[in-house]
């Protein structure tokens, strides 16, 4: 199967994509242009929305308004009046990792992590924000966090170390928000990419778009790759089910380290793209903090 571009945004890297069934909308941020996008699939409409600086994830809030990763901060922001409230700050002692990947868990708990993108050292982590907004580490010695998704009953955490090729999953304890027992879920060391962002069908299966690999693919739940999705660009970034009927994926894409050659072969790069799989995601649940 091959995936369709449907917004030519050309974003500088798009990343964080998900359905908010709320208004109807597919949200998803494009982290290098300080910008988040909006398409509607019901009018094929899409919109731009300035933002002061780099925003890595973000999800709704059940209160209204967003939850917003930053690079260096996580806050609750209200897009009407652009007033934010701080709620944490991220590894301020280390002016070299920043935010990333990350997603709410089914408890509606924000669950977001890290990268140094100076040194590529595994020096981040991933911490959890709970409904009353206090924060906890709940993985360390990371280098590139990616893939943070849940199975469809929320007790099963799946996150990838980008650079280590793998998607590993962990016991997900749904009343605490802790995770233990740390496994091997899938190998990409002979895929095309590297592991990115994921979601995850009403099957448990894990989807993957492969970063540098021009495919998204399903990880089954025994552990095999049993789908692929052809890109046609180099850098798919995330993915999520959405549409009414939550059958659609869609697929954002990057432009970032691509030069000016590569970009003229591939002028859909940095575009959001969408394809029918023939089987139906999950709902995110929004952050209930």
């Amino acid at each position: 199967m091959r995936a369709e571009l449907i917004v030519d945004c050309k974003n500088k890297h798009g990343e964080g994509v998900f359905w908010n069934p709320s208004d109807g909308l597919v949200w998803w941020t494009d982290i290098e242009g300080c910008a988040l996008w909006s398409f509607d699939p019901a009018t094929s409409q899409s919109a731009s929305h300035e933002m002061s600086e780099r925003v890595c994830c973000f999800a709704p809030r059940a209160s209204g308004g967003l939850i917003v990763a930053y690079a260096d901060r996580v806050v609750l922001f209200d897009p009407l009046t652009k007033e934010e409230s701080l709620v944490t700050r991220f590894e301020p002692e280390n002016p070299q990792t920043r935010l990333n990947d990350g997603r709410t868990d089914r408890q509606g708990r924000l669950i977001v992590g890290g990268m140094n993108e100076v040194s590529g050292k595994p020096d981040s982590s991933v911490i959890r924000i709970d409904t009353d907004l206090k924060v906890q580490e709940i993985i360390g010695q990371v280098s590139c966090a990616n893939s943070t998704c849940f199975s469809p009953d929320g007790s099963t955490m799946f996150f990838a170390d980008t650079p280590d090729r793998e998607i590993v999953a962990y016991d997900y304890d749904t009343q605490t928000g802790s995770v233990s027992n740390r496994r091997v879920h899938a190998s990409f060391k002979d895929e095309p990419g590297l592991p990115d962002g994921s979601c995850v069908d009403a099957e448990g299966g894990v989807w993957n778009a492969e970063w540098e690999g021009r495919r998204v693919v399903r990880v089954a739940p025994d552990g095999t790759i049993d789908r692929m999705i052809d890109v046609p660009v180099w850098k798919p970034t995330c993915c999520a089910f959405g549409g009414p009927d939550l059958d659609t994926l869609f697929i954002t894409t990057s432009r970032l380290m691509s030069d000016e050659a590569a970009l003229e072969k591939e002028l859909e790069s940095g575009g959001l793209f969408a394809v029918k799989p023939g089987i139906r995601g999950v709902i995110d649940v929004p952050f209930n903090g």
